[in-house]
């Protein structure tokens, strides 16, 4: 009975509320409009025995893009830190070796999970029409819970793995998210694990 109820969930959410939304989201570097700022959505830069994640990759090159086509002025990483893994930090390094000047990197430690990123870069960052970059399949969940919260975001696909089991493996872990997401949006009134003080963002004159 919980099976069937958790899938009816997923068709509910995936095909009648998501596949409703008009989402703004960009493949082509060119089309993009110019922002003020993008955010970055977190990811391990490695995957088990020390395998690279190509999703990280994707994404750090989908930023700098934005970044070396003057799409931006700034950029904010936004992940999770804990004892084992920094992806923050991870990501600032990243961008900085590809040639984006560290003072337009702006480090949210404080994004442990999608919703958290999304509330916090309007509340801590003061961030509200801007780009949002990822991967396809995480964007239509990102920019559903900036729409929530009344920004203005919208999205730079980063470079996907098609036809794989990773893809595959994403693709039905963010069902499930998405369920989170639509409760998280209009039953629960989530907030943040952690808000906290205001932090400035440095923009490229």
């Amino acid at each position: 009975m919980i099976k069937i109820f958790k899938t009816f969930l997923i068709f509910f959410i995936t095909n009648s509320l998501f596949a409703n939304e008009n989402y703004k989201i960009y493949s082509d570097i060119n089309k993009i409009p110019s922002k003020k700022a993008a955010l970055v959505l977190g990811t391990a830069k490695y995957i088990k025995k020390g395998k690279q994640n190509y999703f990280y990759k994707y994404r750090i090159d989908a930023a700098f893009e934005l970044w070396k086509s003057n799409k931006i002025k700034a950029i904010v990483v936004s992940g999770d830190k804990s004892k084992y893994y920094d992806e923050v930090t991870t990501m600032y390094k990243d961008l900085i070796k590809k040639g984006v000047p560290s003072r337009y990197i702006t480090k949210d430690f404080h994004g442990h999970r999608t919703f958290d990123s999304i509330v916090r870069a309007r509340e801590i960052f003061d961030l509200d029409d801007y780009i949002i970059v990822s991967q396809k399949f995480h964007l239509e969940r990102a920019l559903y819970i900036a729409k929530g919260k009344g920004q203005k975001a919208i999205g730079y696909a980063a470079k996907s793995l098609k036809g794989t089991k990773s893809l595959e493996k994403m693709e039905d872990r963010e069902k499930l998210a998405m369920i989170k997401a639509y409760l998280d949006l209009n039953i629960l009134d989530t907030k943040p694990k952690v808000l906290g003080d205001k932090i400035k963002v440095i923009y490229k004159k």
